[in-house]
């Protein structure tokens, strides 16, 4: 159950940010420079600084973060990617914060920056997705202004040199206040960009959740926890590994889990995950002017093998079918069980080929799986071949509502039965006076 697309290479001319509005756009392009200004100029701070260059301590500390932070986005990516559906019209909080944190306390800004840009790299190439290469550009931004900030702070503070971290009371309160400043000129400059980007959101939409903030916090308590034993003990940090990832799923994780519900039999989303997710990523879409590929497979004939083999049988075969399908489909898309037999696939950002040649890819696997089942009172047997008729349907090309989109992609659908089973057909796009739904000879097929 993954939500964001993959991420494939984008030139910048076709990202989403050109279609911000105006004032928009001028902000997000603003942020930009100022961050590349501040990196500019904490580079020329270290060359040509009292104490020029990076010593060797720092270097150390720098290769030890970039480690253990890109191995925290590695393990928890697939919590990323629902979180990052989830935060449509509001702030997306993140650990990555605890990483960069620690890194103020430890690192001159001239290497805070990289990790902040190596972190965000990671992200867009492995959790986030090509559609929203804009964004996380501008919150690599957020955080070079936010970590510019602080380190003002701790300067101000006296904490001139690192290792920064908390020695006595003095230096405790400078810490915590940089930690609150970085904490709200972050929040501050993603409330901004929400609500010039998104007129339609609400102030309450946009300041988010109180505890999702309390999150942040926690993530920058525990960098500073995490530059103390780095000062002392740099290869115990790795070790923490274990309560990074614990904070992570026992904090973010669990209030999409309870919501979201695994089927049991399969081990795919269940239809009460779907409905849900279906309305918040087109919502998605619409911010990002993206869209969305939808597929609707009923199993051809699956009755024979719960009539044949009983209904253990069947439900064996249903798992192999999910198994097979999220074997072909995107790093990010949802797959579903909505019905007795009948699947869905989400494709986020999917264009009609793409969706096309993914559904071609799981017909053709699904015609050639083969699996041994336990049967009901006649020992174990081989099912060769599950097929399946697929209807596709592209938000918002040929709807623009949930509900139209389904009923277009199960029209489709019942017209690849009705021409023979094992078929894939698209909706085409409906005129937009239309009464009537179009005839089936107005979908397009692509059969074996």
């Amino acid at each position: 159950m993954i939500l964001i697309g993959r991420s494939n290479w984008l030139p910048p001319r076709q990202w989403k940010l050109w279609s911000l509005p105006r004032t928009a756009l001028a902000y997000v392009l603003a942020i930009d420079v100022i961050a590349v200004t501040i990196t500019a100029l904490a580079v020329r701070s270290t060359v040509s600084g009292p104490h020029p260059g990076v010593r060797h301590a720092e270097w150390v500390a720098f290769v030890v973060l970039a480690a253990t932070s890109t191995l925290h986005l590695e393990s928890a990516r697939s919590i990323e990617r629902r979180r990052e559906m989830a935060a449509n019209t509001s702030p997306h909080t993140n650990l990555k914060c605890l990483w960069t944190f620690a890194a103020l306390l430890l690192l001159p800004l001239s290497l805070v920056v990289p990790l902040i840009v190596l972190s965000y790299c990671y992200s867009w190439f492995r959790v986030y997705g090509r559609t929203v290469a804009h964004r996380k550009v501008f919150s690599a931004s957020t955080y070079i202004l936010a970590s510019a900030a602080a380190a003002a702070v701790l300067r101000a503070g006296g904490l001139l040199g690192a290792p920064r971290v908390p020695t006595g009371f003095w230096s405790l309160l400078v810490v915590v206040a940089a930690a609150a400043t970085w904490w709200l000129v972050n929040y501050a400059l993603v409330i901004g960009a929400i609500l010039l980007s998104s007129p339609e959101a609400t102030a309450r939409q946009a300041l988010g959740e109180l505890s999702d903030q309390l999150v942040v916090c926690a993530g920058l308590g525990l960098g500073v926890a995490i530059a103390a034993i780095q000062s002392s003990y740099p290869w115990v940090v790795p070790v923490l590994m274990v309560t990074v990832l614990a904070l992570h799923r026992d904090l973010l994780l669990p209030q999409y889990q309870r919501a979201a519900g695994t089927d049991a039999k399969t081990g795919l989303a269940t239809s009460s995950y779907w409905a849900s997710a279906v309305p918040a990523e087109l919502a998605r879409a619409d911010t990002l002017r993206s869209t969305v590929g939808l597929l609707l497979l009923d199993l051809d004939r699956f009755k024979e093998i719960n009539d044949t083999y009983g209904h253990p049988a069947g439900d064996q075969a249903l798992r192999a079918v999910g198994q097979a399908i999220r074997a072909e489909v995107r790093n990010g898309d949802l797959v579903a069980r909505v019905g007795g037999d009948e699947l869905a696939v989400l494709l986020p950002g999917a264009s009609e080929p793409e969706v096309l040649e993914i559904a071609d890819r799981i017909r053709e696997r699904l015609v050639s799986l083969s699996l041994s089942v336990s049967t009901t009172g006649r020992g174990m047997a081989v099912i060769n071949g599950v097929p399946a008729s697929f209807g596709a349907a592209i938000y918002p090309e040929v709807a623009t509502t949930m509900d139209q989109l389904v009923l277009a992609a199960d029209d489709a659908l019942l017209t690849a039965k009705r021409a023979g089973r094992n078929q894939i057909v698209a909706a085409r796009p409906h005129p937009a006076t239309a009464e009537q739904p179009e005839s089936e000879d107005s979908d397009r097929s692509v059969s074996d």
